[in-house]
């Protein structure tokens, strides 16, 4: 700066240092990672919904890019979150169910593994290492990682707020306690207030609070969570009650809408503050969608077309929605069809802030299908592995998905189910008998998997008693314990359905273990559904050596059931025995649905 006065020189120093900071500050764009909890990809309108009202989550949508083939990383929360902070497959960090976990039961022919209990702290997160490159990072939401010693701010987070070892919400409404305490961080609230709202507030004040300092702002709402609870004005814009087989509970509705307003809110403050062009916005759901009794009389929600829901392998109940908005790098109103996953937040967010990661993800970096959702990613696969019973009615097993092509794997019996989601996304049409040398070929893949990440598996449970008689003696078999044999045969658990299902070939028989204390005869009774034009198939019931043999009746609709009394079998010892129903014919569509067969002694 020769000939430049010294208070002018000291000037244009302080210019550069001041356009420097400011290119070192664009460079980091700031990060806002949204995770509903327990929302099904169906419950937007941008995804199909014509009864939730989105119009927020649909904006975000229409202005980034909408991921059609989103997943979450299990079907079941905690390790979602889990796989979101760290970029790893729950499966590789031993966190494969919800926290504490389901207890092993009598009724559970495997035990589980012993899982970890937190997030173990030697765990590098995606907040660690965001703090490190200089931004302040916050924790507003359920955290369900772990309690003492296991916090947020013991992962990388400044702060916390509402963050706890707890899975639900201690209440909806303030004050935000129960029994066994307050949230953290809300322990002033006024009287009535409801938590979306307030989560909804904090996130506002914290980008209010950095708006001149990168931020990274992780939102893990505890809606729509069961206890399904709503403001009173809200549920009023949902007249009539939920009914089976679609969206129409109006409580969850009510949710939906008033989570909505809470993404509303965090993008208004963006827009309020001119920091949408400079941050990352990330929207997306831990797992499916409630559609067991769980959520009610008929569900929380109905996925619908996609099958199952929370709890389950199924695509209703691992496919979320997924929307990634990013003005400079993102073209608005953009679709991409490339299946992703939880795991890939991390490097994405990384590679997109500039941050180098210190460790190697399972996950990879979505940059590639920037910006308008086309290219591909440097991987051929993804595994979702669930060594655990779920409380909605899921077997244990693992899944693997690999172009259009999906092999689901249980464990209990080794039952493979194969699917082409192109052509099938509701996963109605088993292949696995047209297509047995693709699915070797997975069944091998994904076996290779679960060694490379040392995946937990069970171990048969010594305390196994399926299906034991009641005080009187009396055996009851519902649909649920049934085993499968065949291609078609499913058992559907939605609350409308709740039946052995899908019985459109002759070829498919149901088995049911059970058990007997005291020997003797047995009356037997099934209650049995039929549509108009498919009755007439002839069925038999076999235990042990003894065979009854019934017609199937119509009853005016294959969620129609009626009580049929067949006939008495002689059961000649005590213990574990085995009962199927073995279809002779098939006149209509289908056999039947089964709900349920009782046996009850004959005095």
């Amino acid at each position: 700066m020769l000939g430049v006065q010294p208070m002018a020189r000291t000037f244009l120093v302080l210019l550069v240092l001041g356009m420097s900071a400011a290119a070192a500050f664009a460079a980091k764009p700031n990060v806002v990672v949204i995770l509903i909890d327990d929302m099904g990809q169906r419950d937007c309108g941008c995804y199909g919904s014509q009864f939730y009202r989105t119009p927020h989550i649909d904006a975000l949508a229409r202005q980034g890019l909408r991921f059609t083939a989103g997943y979450a990383a299990c079907p079941v929360c905690s390790p979602t979150r889990a796989a979101l902070l760290t970029g790893k497959y729950p499966a590789r960090l031993h966190l494969t169910d919800w926290l504490p976990g389901r207890g092993d039961r009598p009724d559970q022919q495997l035990n589980r593994p012993v899982i970890r209990q937190h997030l173990p702290l030697e765990e590098i997160t995606l907040a660690e290492v965001l703090k490190e490159a200089g931004y302040v990072t916050g924790h507003i939401g359920k955290w369900h990682l772990g309690g003492s010693g296991f916090e947020p701010t013991r992962q990388g987070f400044d702060f916390n707020i509402a963050g706890d070892h707890t899975g639900t919400p201690r209440s909806y409404f303030a004050p935000y306690r129960n029994k066994s305490g307050g949230m953290p961080g809300l322990e002033q609230a006024p009287e009535g207030e409801y938590l979306t709202d307030r989560l909804a507030k904090e996130a506002v004040r914290f980008i209010q609070q950095h708006k001149d300092q990168p931020f990274f702002l992780y939102l893990p709402h505890y809606a729509v969570h069961t206890p399904i609870r709503a403001k009173t004005e809200v549920i009023a814009k949902y007249p009539g009650e939920a009914v089976g087989g679609r969206q129409s509970n109006p409580v969850y509705a009510a949710m939906i809408e008033s989570m909505d307003d809470a993404v509303g809110a965090v993008m208004k403050a963006l827009d309020d503050l001119r920091l949408t062009e400079n941050t990352v916005v990330i929207f997306t759901s831990d797992n499916g969608g409630l559609a067991t009794r769980e959520g009610g009389p008929f569900g929380a929600t109905f996925n619908g077309p996609l099958r199952e829901g929370k709890g389950f392998l199924y695509e209703g109940g691992i496919r979320v929605p997924f929307i990634l908005r990013y003005p400079p790098r993102v073209k608005p109103g953009t679709t991409c069809t490339v299946p992703i996953c939880t795991i890939d937040l991390f490097p994405t967010i990384l590679d997109l802030c500039g941050v180098k990661s210190p460790v190697t993800p399972d996950g990879v970096s979505l940059v590639p299908l920037l910006p308008n959702g086309t290219g591909k990613l440097p991987r051929d696969a993804l595994y979702w592995h669930y060594p655990h019973y779920s409380n909605q009615g899921g077997k244990p097993g693992s899944a693997i998905r690999r172009g259009p092509h999906k092999l689901l794997e249980f464990f209990e019996d080794g039952r493979r189910e194969l699917y082409d989601l192109s052509n099938d996304f509701g996963e109605s049409r088993n292949l696995i008998a047209e297509q047995p040398q693709l699915a070797r070929e997975l069944a091998e893949q994904l076996a290779a998997w679960r060694k490379q990440v040392d995946a937990q598996m069970m171990s048969p449970n010594p305390n196994f008693v399926p299906n034991p008689p009641g005080k009187d003696g009396t055996i009851v078999l519902h649909a649920r314990t049934a085993r499968i044999h065949g291609l078609q045969l499913r058992y559907e658990p939605l609350p409308h359905k709740d039946t052995l299902g899908f019985w459109t070939r002759v070829e498919d028989m149901a088995e049911f273990e059970f058990t007997v204390t005291k020997p003797g005869r047995y009356q037997v009774t099934v209650l049995q559904a039929c549509g108009t034009g498919s009755g007439g198939a002839e069925v038999d019931v076999q235990v042990g050596s003894e065979s009854l043999r019934f017609t199937v009746t119509e009853t005016g609709g294959f969620q129609k059931f009626e009580t049929r009394d067949i006939g008495v079998v002689s059961i000649p010892s005590a213990g574990r025995k085995s009962l199927r129903v073995i279809p002779r014919s098939r006149p209509g569509v289908a056999v039947m649905d089964l709900r349920e067969i009782t046996l009850r002694p004959v005095k």
